[in-house]
């Protein structure tokens, strides 16, 4: 694959990107443009006797997951969460717009902060069979890639008109800074806050406002990582928030600290992205 994962997101959602084992996100091709935000795919081999400790604030989406031999969904998260990885593994992700959401998952928000195990064995096989190849790295990720893609072209059929609604809402949650409000997402996408709330309900599983406090709170750390020396109020004043009270209660509330003790983690010089 040619194509670039967007820019701007491409190392946001993981705390410590220098902590990552080799790591890849690519995006979706045009056939499943409508369903899928890109594939991520990490690979680890961590020495007998340790671990790899990850930590991420997801994206407000559904992540279908293949590892192990098995597919699971993770649900749309509420705060940060960690996977320590150990030994030699794999997995391969594929990071879901609201579009394949609604049509993989029942009930999105029974999901909220939970993992699913799914019965997609032709899904978990296929993939599987192209990530333990014996072909060198960049050819199995792309098998499995492809072979992720058939598979969901297949099930996933033609985005309904409310699902690319929905799309667009989470879109513009996620890129345009000059959205702080659900009364300015609304405004944005030319329909009532109700269908905004009920669009979100039915399609992330969280409340439209954590869609724009998720994606300031992303852009709160990546600025940490790049500049551990920012002024926390002009950060703060930057992203929208009213104060820096606000942007550190937002912190604490999502990932259990403050933004001083976050720069304070950082390596000396700040943290570059994967």
């Amino acid at each position: 694959m040619t194509k670039k994962v967007e820019a701007s997101a491409a190392s946001r959602g993981v705390l410590y990107p220098a902590r990552l084992p080799t790591f890849h996100r690519e995006p979706a091709g045009q056939g499943l443009a409508a369903f899928v935000r890109w594939f991520w795919i990490p690979e680890w081999d961590i020495e007998p006797g340790r671990a790899s400790r990850q930590h991420v604030v997801g994206f407000p989406a559904c992540n279908l997951v293949v590892e192990n031999g098995v597919a699971g969904i993770a649900g749309p998260t509420t705060r940060a969460s960690h996977r320590d990885l150990s030994g030699k593994g794999w997995a391969v992700g594929a990071l879901l717009l609201p579009a394949a959401a609604a049509v993989l998952v029942a009930d999105v928000a029974a999901l909220r902060d939970a993992y699913r195990r799914v019965d997609y064995p032709e899904l978990a096989a296929a993939v599987g069979a192209a990530m333990n190849d014996e072909a060198p790295p960049p050819e199995r990720r792309r098998a499995a890639i492809s072979a992720f893609t058939d598979w969901l072209y297949d099930r996933l059929g033609t985005p309904s008109e409310e699902g690319l609604l929905a799309n667009r809402m989470v879109a513009a949650a996620d890129a345009d800074s000059a959205l702080l409000s659900v009364t300015d997402l609304a405004e944005h996408l030319h329909v009532s806050v109700r269908t905004v709330q009920r669009l979100a309900a039915k399609y992330v599983g969280l409340p439209p406002a954590a869609l724009i406090r998720r994606r300031r709170l992303q852009e709160a750390a990546e600025q940490l990582r790049q500049n551990p020396s920012l002024d926390l109020a002009a950060l703060a004043h930057e992203l929208g928030y009213a104060d820096h009270a606000h942007l550190t209660n937002d912190f604490r509330t999502t990932l259990g600290f403050t933004p001083s003790k976050y720069r304070l983690s950082l390596p000396a010089g700040g943290e570059p992205g994967p």
